[in-house]
């Protein structure tokens, strides 16, 4: 096969792979927008608790709760949320060298540090240096109020039994489809002004133009739930607020699970995108390479015929 033939079928095969690439942005697209979606739905709950929560304390304090409980920091348990596929970006790498920091600091302060990796890919680097873990999870792509309730339980278990004084959660928060931030929160123990004033965000993506894009919305903090003074509780508040907050817990877990899948998803949008690009690009040039050759062949073909209608005339 000469030059021109492998050309031809280089130029068949980056047009099948920029086929594949287009197609996965748009599979990760429609993710994004399930992800979206369950975010919205997610969201009436979390308000309801918090603005449960506010109430409650109005009503009772000083709070004396375990999860509230600050002592003194000696051991510390990093979350830490990856993928478990790659082809999206640096979306993994960012999160590992923020664990990977992040444990660094606090050993240097003599703080013991323990991870439990929920993605096989921030699993995978720290296993590959020797490190053990008390569990591990793999990332599921839709994310679950089973799952995330599964991971809570097991950080309270170990924070309520004194396993560990600290448990930090390091995720990607999402910001844009084109933007994401490694984040650090920490998620044990509770802070009840935190919950009280907290805040949150939601996304929404919707096409402009053919080109997709996303439109933030912030939310203040939900407003406490007025009780009547003479408001009976069949249980103490104090019980009460030890039934919400773990509660409150899984759904803040959930929502950083979440929003992590979303910043994947975008990430592996965009890679997607660059590789169809790049795919583009490259046909058009091997294209026009191969265009040139077939011309300087049928020019080539063109001289030899009149060469020998030439020769055959003298």
């Amino acid at each position: 096969m000469g030059k021109g033939g492998e050309l031809r079928d280089r130029i068949a095969t980056v047009g099948n792979t920029q086929k594949i690439t287009e197609a996965m942005r748009l599979v990760a697209a429609a993710k994004v927008r399930r992800a979206q979606e369950a975010v919205l739905q997610t969201r009436p709950f979390s308000e309801t608790l918090q603005s449960v929560f506010s109430g409650l304390i109005e009503q009772r304090e000083p709070l004396d709760l375990p999860l509230l409980e600050n002592r003194e920091v000696k051991k510390v348990t990093l979350l830490a949320i990856s993928g478990d596929r790659g082809l999206c970006g640096s979306y993994n790498t960012y999160i590992i060298k923020k664990t990977e920091a992040r444990k660094k600091e606090l050993e240097a302060q003599g703080i013991e540090v323990e991870i439990v990796p929920v993605g096989t890919k921030v699993e995978g680097y720290f296993r590959r240096r020797g490190e053990e873990f008390p569990a591990s999870y793999s990332c599921p792509q839709v994310p679950s109020a089973d799952f995330a309730s599964e991971v809570s339980r097991e950080m309270l278990n170990n924070f309520l039994d004194g396993e560990t004084d600290k448990v930090e959660l390091i995720y990607t928060k999402f910001v844009s489809l084109i933007a994401s931030s490694p984040s650090i929160r920490t998620i044990l123990p509770l802070s009840a002004t935190g919950i009280e004033t907290e805040g949150d965000e939601i996304f929404e993506m919707s096409t402009k133009d053919g080109d997709f894009e996303v439109e933030t919305t912030t939310l203040g903090a939900a407003e406490p739930k007025e009780f009547p003074k003479d408001t009976i509780f069949e249980q103490d508040p104090v019980a009460i607020l030890n039934g919400i907050l773990p509660l409150y817990l899984d759904g803040q877990i959930l929502r950083s699970l979440q929003e992590s899948v979303a910043s994947e998803l975008a990430s592996r949008m965009q890679s997607m995108q660059s590789a169809s690009d790049n795919a583009k690009d490259l046909k058009k040039s091997l294209s026009q390479t191969y265009n040139r050759i077939r011309q300087a062949g049928v020019t080539q073909e063109i001289l030899e015929i009149v060469a020998g209608a030439t020769a055959a005339q003298g």
